[in-house]
């Protein structure tokens, strides 16, 4: 009898575990709760560690951290120079960050003392223009716009202390480049690399090698016109791949701006359902609700169908949203110094 009932106990222990497990989807976002950062840039870098700690950059040399969840800002100008946009920044821990200013100078920084400082580490020819980076552990690259012919894939292998302008970039257009607008026109992992094209040949650049051997696939995003195409890229498995934008100058237009990729890049279509609403400069994937998070100045949506249909769910407009390495929090940032946490 003291056997059966042992055996009985242990089964409601497991029942209970295995109910305190179970995830409960919310139905949908509620919103973005909107921090004080006391900043008045405009934020496109933007790069959350945990629930806690979370960096940020933008125009006027601007760089932001907090340690509590948003509840405090540290900020100042990297290397005194006011007059740049860092576009871009990737946040390492609590105290190391590297952040990329896109142009006039292209230039990229690292701090590892929380800000204090920040020292040089790379600066490209005086008509360079950086658009966005993306590490994996210790390497990360970096997407520059064409020069001389040839696109500027920089590289690093020891966490942003030395860049090197890759010497098998592909060949680009002449006047090529990708957006700028969240960082996010890149993607990597163990071996792959892929950037996106901007403009009226907004096409995908993929390397499955670490960079040594590139293709090149068209895609049917809308661009017809230079403020047109592929802002933004997220992966949501391991051969799926979702992308956004449309045009900067038309906020409201939702025309073509939406589409996927089953192949790992090779492949694209529109999404056949109903698109998000709007021009979007920023999207990423919540794994743990399955829900998919687009930002753009007129508002926000998400989709909870691997991008097949959109939904808005905020008037909050951003540049870029972005999730923890710990994929417990999504984040994202805009002008006027806006920084917020997703609320559901």
């Amino acid at each position: 009898m003291k056997i059966h009932i042992s055996f009985f106990l242990l089964f409601l222990l497991l029942v209970s575990c295995g109910k305190a497990k179970r995830i409960v989807i919310p139905e949908k976002p509620l919103g973005w709760k909107i921090m004080e950062t006391q900043s008045t840039a405009s934020l496109r870098g933007l790069s959350p560690i945990t629930e806690q700690i979370v960096w940020a950059s933008g125009s006027g040399g601007t760089w932001l951290r907090t340690l509590d969840g948003g509840e405090t800002w540290e900020s100042g100008i990297i290397d005194g120079l006011d007059s740049a946009d860092f576009r871009d920044i990737e946040g390492i821990d609590a105290n190391t960050a590297v952040a990329m200013a896109s142009g006039q100078p292209a230039v990229i920084y690292k701090t590892v003392d929380g800000g204090k400082t920040w020292v040089k580490k790379y600066q490209g020819p005086e008509e360079a223009f950086l658009d966005g980076m993306a590490f994996y552990k210790n390497t990360g690259y970096a997407i520059g716009d064409v020069v001389n012919e040839k696109w500027m894939v920089l590289e690093t292998k020891d966490l942003g202390e030395t860049w090197q302008w890759m010497e098998l970039s592909p060949p680009g257009p002449v006047g090529g480049g990708s957006f700028a607008a969240s960082g996010s026109g890149i993607l990597a992992d163990e071996d792959n690399i892929w950037f996106a094209s901007a403009g009226k040949d907004s096409k995908i650049y993929h390397s499955a090698d670490n960079g040594f051997h590139w293709d090149k696939y068209s895609t049917p995003i809308l661009q017809e016109e230079d403020s047109q195409g592929i802002f933004s890229m997220v992966r949501i498995d391991t051969d799926g791949i979702v992308a956004v934008g449309g045009d900067y100058t038309q906020a409201d237009s939702s025309y073509n701006n939406c589409m996927v990729s089953l192949d790992k890049g090779k492949t694209w279509n529109l999404i056949s359902g109903k698109l998000p609403s709007g021009y979007r400069s920023g999207v990423e994937f919540y794994a743990r609700f399955g829900w998919l998070i687009t930002v753009g100045p007129n508002g926000s949506d998400f989709s909870t169908n691997r991008g097949d249909d959109w939904e808005r769910f905020s008037e909050e407009g951003f540049h870029a949203v972005k999730i923890d390495h710990t994929t417990t929090s999504i984040w994202a940032s805009g002008a006027k110094g806006k920084i917020a946490r997703l609320v559901y």
